[in-house]
């Protein structure tokens, strides 16, 4: 009777044994799946950061500075040339991707880039005469802007990918007529508007028509 105790005895040990040996592969291995699941979480949080980080500082750091604005008068300012360039350590800015919107508190414009005909593309100044208004501005619509090339070290600015980067200023034409009806925009009027980059801070035009026209080109901002 005593050895069969001692034996039962012997056979519960083991069991418990085993026993334990099963909960700490199971623990072994919830671990391991834990530890394996905060690893990808930790990698996706990190790829997201990082990406977050580069699209924030391109929001910040990037986007269109106007710099000047000039309108030409036939008997009203019929077409605007305003001056652009990216803003201090923004990333290249594509002109295909980018959107002006005019409005004179009646009506409200939205124009883009019209690389199809080739006569609202001008590499250089020189349209032949010298004269900046000599651009062909009167066949753009009400949809459409023109790009002249002031400087461009680089040659980034090119009709059918025109990439503006650091150093780079460009005239964008708008045909005033087209998008203000009549003849063009008339004294004492309140222009807003707005370049909207692909990415980046909006360039801001503002500003107000003169009194009277005695002259044929003025800088209005």
């Amino acid at each position: 009777m005593r050895n069969l105790f001692k034996t039962l005895k012997r056979k519960d040990v083991g069991s418990i044994g085993i026993g334990a040996m099963i909960v700490f592969i199971a623990m072994v291995l919830v671990a391991g799946i834990a530890a394996s699941v905060l690893i990808q979480t930790s990698t996706t949080l990190e790829s997201q950061a990082m990406a977050t980080g580069r699209e924030t500082t391109d929001e910040v750091a990037g986007g269109i500075a106007v710099f000047d604005i000039e309108g030409h008068v036939s008997t009203d300012i019929d077409a605007l040339a305003i001056t652009v360039r990216a803003r201090a350590g923004s990333p290249d800015i594509d002109l295909n991707e980018t959107i002006i919107l005019l409005t004179d508190g009646t009506s409200k414009t939205l124009l883009m880039y019209d690389f199809a005909t080739a006569t609202h593309f001008n590499s250089t100044v020189d349209t032949g005469d010298g004269d900046v208004f000599g651009f062909d501005y009167g066949t753009l619509t009400n949809e459409q802007f023109g790009i002249m090339v002031l400087e461009d070290a680089d040659l980034s600015v090119k009709r059918y990918t025109p990439v503006i980067n650091t150093g780079d200023k460009v005239m964008l034409f708008v045909n005033g007529i087209a998008c203000f009806g009549g003849t063009g925009l008339t004294e004492r009027k309140d222009i807003q508007g707005w370049i909207y980059p692909e990415h980046g801070s909006p360039g801001v035009i503002a500003f107000r028509t003169p009194a009277s026209y005695s002259d044929i080109v003025y800088d209005l901002q």
